[in-house]
């Protein structure tokens, strides 16, 4: 006989993982079930010490079930014949006759999910909420899964009747002929902020519907709530709307929540977004601010990220900063009022040798300086006093074999203040074309690899490769690099 009210509480924390599965966290006033075990271990706690014999299947072959494995080959196939579990996977580990396969029993009778029309007759506390729900559908989560067992072993005098009773029930499709039994109740305490109340209904209305409706403001909600309910199949469609909802206000709460519950294939999907959409839709947006440093950072470092130029590039990461550093701005600025923000500290020390830049020296280290080519740009870099003077010496360094030479002295200087020029007839260069799209979904890059020509005035002249890319997806994010070697 069932008590009429047990308590059971499974307490997560996401500063933990949220949910290990596997294990079972409980309160202390149950020690014996402290740690994770197998199902038919938890059964009789009252007996632990005394070693018990069961009858299996329809014969009289009996066996210890607290041993690993007894040698009754034949009672152990009845067994897994009566629960309708794979023999040869128990032969290998007898003792998982647990959760997992009463699981497989009841999901298999669920397919079509339909809505019990009896009384429910479990009660589950939870979100300062009570939720009414069927034994049946509780076995679809892991979590619903053990606080019930363990309810059941400490509630009723013979649980294993009790549960055998069941699962012949529901074996035979017997459901409702099942003797009807005193509402059971289960607590489950979340410290996860993302679940809301809303989001946890979406989540259990799933234990009963086929294709429950995800509201897009909840999806980050429902995610959390089935990690910790440990519904896969509604995890994985939460992750799916995720990848295909990103934008600039869902970019930054996304990939936390793929970093969160270690979910790669979002936290990817989200670099990928960006890599693409960083300078030319985020930059002019104040989204901008909510982007991680962390993800920021590996966008920077990644091959395929993409920018009008480098100076573009610059210019977005500038004002990622001044964004950080100005949290009461709530529209993007213009360029002048970022530059003049810089300006503005002491000139002693540039801003990434101050304590305020220090932490941010990696993300612009992986700027490539000596792109910037014009003359305007150039000089912009030197005053608003932001790199360190070595920096700045290198890439004007790097720009030293083209610039008109020294001895030159009768050109006019009009003609390459404002850009390096070359006065050669013909000059060596290395070039790349890359373009990317996505591709039923996913992204694909089609390049021309690096090519080396010869480019010049004079004729004959080499003429430039040309990258055909077939794909009806849009938009195209076509990229061109140009190095100059020593010729």
């Amino acid at each position: 006989m069932v008590h009429d009210k047990v308590f059971q509480t499974l307490s997560l924390k996401p500063s933990m993982g949220a949910y290990i599965p596997g294990t079972v966290g409980v309160s202390s006033t149950l020690p014996w079930v402290s740690s994770p075990r197998p199902f038919m271990k938890m059964l009789h706690p009252q007996h632990r010490a005394r070693l018990e014999r069961r009858m299996v299947g329809s014969t009289n072959r009996w066996r210890f079930p607290r041993e690993a494995f007894s040698g009754d080959l034949l009672g152990l196939s009845q067994m897994c014949k009566a629960l309708n579990v794979d023999f040869e996977e128990v032969l290998k580990n007898p003792d998982r006759l647990c959760i997992s396969q009463i699981q497989k029993i009841f999901s298999g009778n669920l397919k079509n999910k339909t809505i019990p029309s009896g009384e429910a007759d479990v009660i589950l506390t939870c979100l300062g909420s009570k939720w009414q729900l069927h034994q049946p559908q509780l076995f679809q989560s892991e979590t619903l899964a053990k606080l019930f067992l363990m309810a059941l072993a400490q509630g009723t005098t013979s649980p294993t009747k009790e549960l055998e009773r069941l699962l012949r029930a529901h074996l035979h499709g017997n459901v409702k002929e099942r003797p009807p039994i005193k509402k059971m109740i289960i607590s489950l305490k979340i410290n996860d902020p993302l679940v809301t109340k809303v989001a946890f209904a979406t989540a259990l209305k799933n234990l009963y519907l086929s294709e429950v409706e995800i509201n897009s403001n909840d999806v980050l909600g429902v995610l959390a709530s089935a990690h910790i309910l440990q519904l896969s199949s509604l995890f994985q469609r939460c992750v799916a709307m995720m990848m295909n909802g990103l934008m600039p206000s869902t970019i930054k709460d996304f990939y936390l929540a793929g970093c969160k519950y270690k979910e790669e294939q979002l936290t990817t999907a989200c670099e990928k977004w960006l890599e693409m959409n960083l300078v030319p839709l985020v930059g002019t947006q104040i989204h901008l601010r909510k982007i991680p440093q962390e993800l920021l950072h590996k966008v920077l470092r990644s091959p395929r990220l993409f920018t009008f130029n480098e100076f573009h590039l610059l210019k977005t990461l500038l004002l990622w900063v001044f964004l950080q550093l100005n949290h009461k701005i709530q529209t993007v600025p213009v360029h002048e009022t970022v530059l003049a923000f810089f300006k503005s500290f002491p000139k002693k020390h540039s801003f990434l040798d101050q304590d305020a830049g220090q932490g941010l020296v990696p993300l612009f280290l992986c700027l490539r300086l000596h792109g910037i080519i014009k003359g305007k740009n150039l000089e912009e870099l030197r005053h608003i006093n932001f790199f360190p003077e070595s920096w700045l010496i290198r890439v004007t360094a790097n720009h030293y074999h083209a610039r008109v030479k020294h001895t030159d002295l009768g050109f006019p200087s009009l003609l390459y203040e404002h850009g390096p020029v070359s006065l050669r007839t013909e000059r060596l260069v290395k070039y790349e074309i890359r373009a990317q799209t996505l591709v039923d979904g996913k992204w694909q890059e089609f390049r021309t690899n690096q090519i080396t020509q010869k480019f010049g005035f004079v004729k004959p002249s080499c003429k430039s490769h040309a990258l055909k890319v077939q794909t009806v997806g849009i938009p195209i994010y076509a990229s061109f690099s140009f190095i100059f070697p020593t010729s």
